[in-house]
């Protein structure tokens, strides 16, 4: 590969050995200057430098980051690679290689509902449209922020915001120019280097679809308890 000038960003790490021998989806290291103003723009919390909370925070992005731009696991630098395993809502966790396979948007947002129940059915969808789809409704970036850390390593537990400006099309639906957001809660467990081995979320979906297509999303308890209790951003 050509070597590619690393990217600098304040909220992600980027090593700079990384620049001959990384293999990135676009061809090269990402940069993220809309999604980072909007993120300085929105938040709701402005941590100190090198604070849990801030570490916290930045790590996690860092590792969103490797997950949509990277392309070999081998090349993360964020996670266990023997151990790493993503546990959504409580579903069945997701190995390194299957998590890195679907996307981000897929491995969060995968469930078990009945087909005519499912808003997104990301089985149906690959690791380009999905991506496509969200950056379709949000051109200025999809932030994320921590708003509270409940302890720190090995065992991180901790309170999030994600949040975005609709403001282009979502499969047929128009933008409304409003902010959609949705929190939730997460565990990370981190080995004696700080690698991630296990990252357990929490969190409705219907608090990000109801804004996306404007409809009142009821499940109803038993639907929703299968959902979060035994399904799988």
């Amino acid at each position: 590969m050509a070597t590619v000038p690393a990217a600098k960003d304040k909220y992600r790490s980027f090593l700079d050995d990384e620049a001959d021998n990384v293999q990135w989806r676009h061809g090269g290291p990402p940069t993220y200057d809309a999604v980072n103003q909007l993120f300085e723009q929105g938040r709701t919390k402005e941590w100190e430098e090198g604070s849990l909370e801030e570490i916290v925070q930045n790590a996690i992005k860092t590792w969103e980051m490797e997950l949509s731009h990277k392309v070999r696991l081998q090349d993360f630098k964020s996670i266990n690679h023997e151990k790493f395993n993503l546990i959504v809502n409580g579903r069945e966790g997701l190995k390194g290689e299957e998590a890195l396979k679907m996307g981000s948007y897929n491995a969060l947002l995968q469930n078990s509902l009945p087909k005519e129940f499912q808003y997104y059915k990301a089985d149906e969808e690959s690791f380009e449209s999905s991506h496509e789809a969200f950056r379709s409704a949000f051109p200025r970036g999809f932030a994320w922020e921590v708003i509270h850390v409940y302890s720190g390593p090995p065992l991180i537990a901790f309170k999030f915001r994600h949040w975005g400006i609709f403001e282009g099309p979502f499969k047929g639906h128009a933008p409304t120019g409003e902010t959609v957001e949705f929190y939730g809660i997460a565990t990370v467990k981190v080995d004696e280097g700080l690698k991630v081995e296990e990252v357990e979320v929490y969190y409705d979906p219907a608090q990000l679809f109801g804004g996306l297509l404007k409809v009142t999303i009821n499940f109803g308890i038993n639907a929703m308890s299968t959902f979060v209790c035994k399904s799988n951003i």
